[in-house]
């Protein structure tokens, strides 16, 4: 590939060197609060529009397509975003007006893939995982799922999975991918914690595996301010999608997209172009490395994402939340936290000496015996009302101990790590409650009666 350019970092550049007078938005104009204001502009002339792109944006985002082998279309709000637009995209192509599409989805997926189902009016059902598997996970058998789509008294739409999922375990793509198109459906694969997967020495990314839709946040692994990310619409069904993407997206988007995020997207390109690949595959042999020195201490670990270090706390004597508190008194602060799970996400510019630091930390803590209790059995509770019916009924937030026989209204999970324990229009029985008590949760949102 010849020389990476960066259309969008090189007009802005241009324009907070010269001497302009700012007469359009932000209302700073250019002044100094944080420091960052020089840089922060709007769809002024030369400066392309996100959602109707035709210059420096179009160009960027096409770097970033040949960069990742698929049509790319950028995202200043997220994954979140590109979620809301790969269900509208499918719903649109795939379902007759008047119709409700259906989705297959894993029960792991992310809060906005509800948000999207109750705008979009989705029918959604849910791939359980294992009895054994941790909420945050949702492991799908391909064979199994070949089954069950042949078996189908109405074929979804299209399968929604997230891979990698929170605790770093990815699913086998390939198989599924092969699955869902010999029975005539659609793969969209929430990638938001594996965009680098593309630049591993053979790519792991869900585009080259099979995806017909794909969002990656590029923030979360890849050095982009946060909200920036990629909707990828693979080319063997690009004739279909891609050309509605921009209207997708800008469906759901807002019209204000931050010029700072397009900046560092538009920058990424040039850092993946320039010896990135090389860098990722030393990085992650040090990694691999080190998880097994952790594992020679005592450490039980689980996933299989090169750049995530997920340690299952019980077996070592803590609690997730008591290993992050550990690691926070000595400034090491983790991802995400709970009673089983400690979750580090690092990256090449976590560099030799965070891993060799990390590492110390971790060694340093003693041993304990395991600690038993493991969290309650998850239950497939009954359903009341669809996504839509319930996130959108007047609610009331009650304690947990007033919800039993209730119907949730609103998932109320914070991010991390985003993933509903019960969806929106789910009865609240005794086990689910039991689930709430074991995180910490207080109170819930349910419908009011």
């Amino acid at each position: 590939m010849s020389k990476m350019t960066t259309p969008i970092c090189d007009f802005v550049d241009r324009y907070a060197k010269g001497d302009a007078l700012r007469l359009h938005m932000p209302g700073h104009k250019g002044e100094v609060l944080v420091g960052c204001e020089r840089l922060d502009i709007t769809e002024i002339a030369g400066a392309d529009s996100l959602y109707e792109a035709t210059g420096i944006i179009r160009e960027s985002e096409q770097n970033a397509s040949a960069l990742f082998g698929a049509d790319t279309f950028y995202s200043t709000e997220g994954s979140s975003l590109c979620v809301r637009a790969m269900l509208h995209l499918i719903a649109k192509k795939s379902t007759k007006r008047g119709e409700k599409t259906l989705i297959l989805a894993g029960r792991n997926a992310h809060k906005a893939f509800l948000s999207a189902a109750a705008l979009l009016d989705l029918d959604v059902e849910w791939l359980y995982p294992d009895a054994e598997s941790a909420y945050l996970s949702c492991p799908i058998d391909a064979s199994s799922l070949d089954v069950m789509l042949k078996k189908a008294v109405r074929r979804p739409a299209a399968v929604y999975l997230t891979s990698p999922d929170y605790l770093g375990n990815r699913a086998d793509i390939a198989a599924i991918a092969a699955v869902c198109h010999a029975n005539g459906v659609y793969l969209l694969v929430d990638n938001a914690h594996g965009a680098y997967l593309k630049f591993l020495p053979r790519s792991q990314h869900p585009i080259d595996l099979g995806a017909d839709l794909c969002c990656d946040s590029a923030h979360k692994t890849l050095p982009a301010l946060t909200g920036g990310a990629y909707l990828h619409v693979s080319k063997h069904v690009s004739g279909l999608f891609a050309n509605d993407a921009k209207k997708a997206l800008a469906l759901f988007g807002s019209t204000s997209p931050s010029y700072l995020t397009l900046q560092s997207l538009d920058a990424v390109n040039a850092y993946l172009a320039n010896g990135y690949p090389q860098r990722l595959a030393d990085f992650a042999a040090q990694i691999a490395a080190c998880k097994d020195r952790l594992t020679a201490a005592g450490y039980t670990l689980c996933g299989d994402e090169p750049l995530k270090l997920t340690i299952h706390a019980k077996p070592y004597g803590y609690l997730g939340t008591e290993l992050a508190d550990l690691l926070q008194n000595v400034g090491i602060v983790c991802e995400f936290c709970d009673p089983d799970f400690l979750v580090l996400m690092l990256t090449p510019e976590t560099g030799d000496a965070g891993i060799a630091r990390l590492e110390r930390a971790l060694c340093a803590i003693p041993r304990r015996a395991p600690i038993m209790v493991q969290a309650p059995m998850l239950s497939i509770p009954e359903k009341r009302f669809s996504i839509r019916e319930a996130m959108l009924s007047d609610s009331e937030s009650l304690p947990v101990s007033a919800c039993l026989g209730r119907v949730l209204a609103d998932a109320g999970v914070g991010c991390p790590p985003a993933v509903p324990i019960a969806v929106c229009g789910e009865v609240l029985d005794a086990a689910v409650l039991r689930v709430f008590a074991y995180y910490g949760i207080t109170h819930a949102a349910v419908v009011k009666q």
